[in-house]
């Protein structure tokens, strides 16, 4: 069998690497260069489905590399009121799950991850490759063609080339990601900063906080560690405080998208001035140019579809919002799910193998995409009663433990985070 790959994105790359460590012939075709820029993220963390399948696809070196690289991160999540004063906090996970040398909650420099899963696939990575299109032949083989005039044939095509993916254009046309009228504004500054320093000690621990206002607005902050995977590319970067202020569309000026870095940094310290001090230096120590708007967008849920020798995985086919902190994890569940429908005992019928993977992925997906919009919508919502009522129920499970395990199931998909 000889699988054809378009995008060395992470869950591309740990299905390649998953597909080659069981003998099949695998081609990955990424658009850009070999030293070209990665996709904007300052990290992941990475929970216990992205842990297993990492596992499961890499080999020990690759893991032993990636493991290296990441640092271990607290299975919590915290609310905080506007004044930094905890609402609750949420423990995650069993206490196994969570000491498990595998699955235990890592937080990893998205650079540092893709080092290490495309460490050993240099000779099977087409960088400088564009997908065009594909022709599925009558026998089902697929030829895909390039930019560059060339092409490949292969049994099977896994389009693994993001949220714009022309893979997904092509083969479910009728699938598009739409904008759910939310805008995130993020920025970030060194761990080491004054600013971060004098924040309390379990909000830059690498857990997740979520400041929950009386008003309108929320702000997500977490951290990841300093790049120390080894590799002399990975440069002396500090750890990092990442922060993101999310607030419904129109509340934002009408020209927002226009506005540099420094007008956006002004526009979020005026909606959080009359937070805690420590937010509001926070926001204003963060250097104008990692300051940026993003807009958030979602596919809907995913339907049906006839399988075939064509299939997708990762933001290709779920993108969602960085709202529950599960996007790269489920990618790297979609590359393990695929690679063991292909490899595990089994129909021969290539296209009912695809069906199995399609089957389970679009279970799961269903799920993140619901919670992570979910999220998203709960952020940006400028309904007052509402948000008084969650941050009661907040205080509430606080005070009472069997009303937090009601409320909170230990679930990775039941409150925001990034990644």
């Amino acid at each position: 069998m000889r699988v054809v790959i378009v995008g060395a994105g992470l869950g591309g790359l740990a299905l390649a690497h998953g597909l080659r460590a069981a003998g099949i012939d695998v081609a990955v075709h990424e658009r850009s260069s070999r030293t070209g820029p990665q996709p904007a993220s300052y990290g992941i963390h990475i929970n216990d489905h992205g842990n297993r399948a990492l596992r499961a696809c890499l080999p020990p070196e690759n893991w032993a590399r990636f493991d290296r690289s990441a640092a271990p991160a607290p299975n919590a999540v915290r609310f905080r009121d506007q004044d930094l004063t905890v609402l609750t906090d949420l423990e995650l996970g069993s206490p196994a799950e969570n000491a498990d040398p595998i699955t235990h909650r890592r937080a990893v420099r998205r650079d540092d991850l893709h080092r290490a899963l495309r460490c050993g696939l240099d000779p099977v990575i087409h960088w400088d490759s564009t997908f065009v299109s594909y022709a599925q032949r009558p026998d089902g083989t697929v030829r895909v063609d390039f930019a560059d005039g060339t092409s490949t044939e292969g049994d099977l095509l896994v389009g693994a080339d993001g949220s714009n993916s022309r893979v997904r254009r092509q083969y479910l046309p009728e699938l598009v990601r739409h904008e759910l009228g939310i805008l995130d504004v993020a920025g970030r500054l060194p761990l080491d900063h004054p600013a971060v320093r004098v924040l309390p000690a379990d909000m830059t621990d690498g857990s997740v906080n979520n400041v929950v206002p009386r008003g309108s607005g929320w702000l997500f902050a977490s951290t990841w560690p300093a790049s120390h995977d080894g590799a002399p590319e990975s440069g002396t970067d500090d750890g990092v405080l990442v922060w993101a202020y999310a607030a419904a569309r129109e509340a934002y000026p009408d020209d927002v998208e226009s506005l540099d870095a420094a007008a956006l940094q002004r526009w979020v310290g005026d909606r959080v001035a009359g937070w805690d001090p420590r937010v509001v230096a926070m926001i204003a120590a963060s250097a104008p140019d990692t300051v940026a708007p993003v807009s958030l967008r979602s596919m809907s849920t995913l339907p049906d579809w006839e399988s075939s020798t064509v299939t997708v995985l990762g933001d290709a086919i779920h993108s969602m919002t960085p709202m529950a902190g599960i996007g790269a994890n489920t990618a790297l569940r979609d590359a393990d799910t695929l690679r063991r429908a292909l490899t595990d005992p089994g129909p021969d019928d290539l296209v009912a193998r695809i069906r199995r993977y399609e089957e389970r992925m679009r279970g799961y997906a269903n799920e993140a995409l619901a919670v992570s919009t979910r999220n998203a919508r709960n952020a940006a919502s400028t309904h007052r009663l509402p948000r008084l009522a969650f941050r009661t129920l907040l205080t509430a499970t606080n005070a009472v433990p069997a009303l937090k395990r009601t409320v909170f199931p230990a679930t990775r998909q039941s409150v925001p985070g990034a990644g």
